[in-house]
């Protein structure tokens, strides 16, 4: 892609109003845009970082027998009304009338896919099922804040498991955590997985998947030599206690960014809305449920909290808009320029490429690098002659490579 015909262009200031790093630094760098409070619009260099989260979530999903689907935003109160949420959600749902009846925006699903559940799902061996999908959510929040961390609309991804029992349920949900954590890991992120309270979901305790970061808005407690953790709110005990877990090491408070979490639902939602299945002696049996989310959104704020310089954000591999920031210094040569050879050679690879080929200073160009943040910036200069500068995001060194070189740093 040429840097020319990106829409918008970086901004020199952030927004008066912003207060957290990722607002600051994703509206200036033009990953997203602000339509009113808790309201976002994401831009089309943020689009493709999403994209690319949701492909990696969607590989996991997909790995543990999820299927993706799509369902409806906007919901009747009648459904909501079964299962006795329609009072307790009216803090955070957006809730109106039109015509005579009323209606609310999704903040999430379970009565949606226990609906599906309850038209199809006949016997055990119906069971167990998983779908998910990509969708916007509306939480009536009081205070938006956070830049895109804490919105009124949002990504989501939910994944929603039936089961015929509860062993079987609970089996699920380790496998879920254990995609969940995968794909943690593979987006590059420190994270802790803590027990926390099941709120309008579950009395249960669950698993939130928390960022560590300095400046995050949830509280967590974790053992320094084992995987313990817990959410603040259920924690009785104080940092330098003994880990209840592995009896060695010490409890450790600190900041972090919540951007998942699992429930494992029961019963209760599905003996509300009637979802039952026939066992193996054809006795009623009410099906067992889930509940697991993922906010791409959330993960893409929660990232530019954490890695990012006085300069701009720095993107990792996993989630960069474009592998390489190619920056032609030459921009008066003809189509047929060092520069377009190279950045034409680097796409027939299967590279992403972004190619600075504006009429503006050298050090304008390097600046909005920095501030975009692609892992690789490539530079083409009279300087450089026959060879291409290398450079890092995360250093300061400058190398001159040939081609092949450069294709061997980034393993083509």
């Amino acid at each position: 892609m040429l840097q020319s015909e990106i829409f918008p262009k970086t901004k020199k200031e952030a927004p008066k109003d912003a207060e957290s790093i990722n607002h600051k630094l994703l509206v200036r760098a033009g990953f997203i845009d602000q339509l009113m409070a808790g309201s976002w619009t994401i831009l089309p260099l943020g689009w493709r970082v999403i994209t690319k989260i949701n492909q990696v979530i969607r590989e996991e999903m997909n790995a543990i027998g999820g299927l993706e689907m799509l369902m409806p935003l906007l919901h009747p109160r009648s459904i909501w009304e079964e299962t006795g949420r329609w009072e307790k959600a009216k803090e955070i749902m957006y809730q109106f009338k039109m015509s005579g009846r009323e209606y609310g925006l999704a903040f999430t699903h379970e009565e949606i896919v226990l609906d599906l559940l309850r038209k199809n799902i006949k016997s055990y061996t119906d069971l167990p099922v998983s779908v998910y999908h990509f969708s916007t959510k509306f939480r009536d929040e009081a205070r938006p804040r956070s830049g895109i961390l804490r919105g009124r609309e949002f990504m989501m991804k939910d994944l929603y498991s039936a089961h015929a029992s509860e062993e079987d349920l609970m089996a699920y949900y380790q496998k879920v955590k254990g995609a969940y954590s995968k794909i943690f890991k593979r987006l590059g992120f420190n994270f802790k997985i803590s027990e926390a309270s099941g709120g309008v979901f579950t009395d249960k305790h669950t698993h939130e998947f928390q960022v560590l970061c300095n400046t995050g808005e949830d509280m967590i407690f974790h053992c320094d030599k084992c995987d313990w953790s817990y959410n603040k709110e259920i924690y009785e005990g104080k940092p330098g206690d003994l880990c209840p877990k592995c009896k060695e090491g010490k409890v450790k408070e600190a900041k972090s960014i919540e951007v998942g979490n699992i429930f494992p639902l029961g019963t209760w939602l599905s003996e509300r809305m009637r979802v039952y299945y026939t066992d193996k002696e054809g006795r009623k049996r009410t099906v067992w449920f889930g509940s697991y989310g993922i906010g791409p959104t959330r993960v893409l704020g929660a990232w530019v909290e954490v890695s990012h310089d006085e300069r701009g954000i720095i993107w990792n591999k996993a989630m960069t808009p474009f592998d390489v920031h190619l920056i032609d210094l030459k921009s008066k040569d003809n189509k047929e320029s060092k520069v377009k050879k190279i950045y034409k050679k680097l796409e027939d690879k299967g590279l992403e490429v972004l190619l600075d080929d504006r009429d503006v200073s050298a050090g304008e160009k390097f600046a909005e690098a920095d501030l975009i943040g692609i892992p690789v910036r490539l530079v083409v200069s009279k300087e450089t002659g026959d060879k291409i500068e290398w450079k890092l995001r995360t250093s300061d060194k400058k190398e001159l490579l040939s081609f092949d070189e450069v294709l061997a740093r980034l393993k083509i």
